[in-house]
């Protein structure tokens, strides 16, 4: 089994039902003749402190691989890094010790944040990454963001064909660990 877990970028909010990145993921795995099952445990406007809450849940689905995308709403809210670090470094603690690879998946925030704070938020990613040795999708939105095509209107959230490029994103660096736990 695999688990997307996250915030609205996972949910797939404001796309049409079935449109959200796993949704798509889903179709691809099975596509390509993977036997996997995809859960969307993505929940709108949770942060890290939130899915650190929820990581009970997402463990009793027994990951063999789970999708890790939280972060953004820490940074949109301003939240200290080293509080969504913190918090990040327990979640993959957790979902470690239960056995499950975990892929992260890296954000950025609009530029009004400032390089400041963006580029030490950009980097946790790869530094959580590198310690960890985890699997590292370098921006979940790449080909996506800043797109009004493939972008809602808030700028934040993909449409269902924007979540069709993030799913392609994700396959992308997912696919390896679909073959060796096959």
């Amino acid at each position: 089994m695999i688990v997307a877990f996250g915030d609205s970028l996972t949910a797939g909010f404001g796309a049409d039902p079935g449109q959200s990145y796993p949704d798509f993921l889903q179709k691809e795995i099975d596509a390509r003749g993977f036997h996997w099952r995809v859960v969307n445990a993505g929940v709108s406007g949770d942060t890290t402190t939130d899915g650190l809450a929820r990581i009970g849940e997402v463990l009793a689905y027994k990951p063999r691989i789970v999708i890790l995308e939280f972060g953004a709403n820490d940074g949109l809210r301003g939240l200290p890094l080293a509080a969504t670090r913190a918090n990040l470094v327990q979640i993959i603690s957790a979902l470690r010790q239960a056995g499950a690879e975990i892929v992260l998946a890296g954000m950025t925030l609009p530029p009004n944040y400032g390089p400041d704070y963006i580029r030490p938020f950009e980097q946790m990613y790869r530094d959580l990454a590198a310690k960890y040795k985890l699997r590292l999708i370098p921006f979940l939105l790449t080909g996506v963001a800043g797109n009004p095509h493939l972008m809602q209107a808030d700028g934040l959230h993909p449409t269902g064909a924007g979540n069709r490029i993030v799913a392609h994103n994700v396959m992308q660096i997912l696919e390896p660990l679909l073959h060796m736990a096959q």
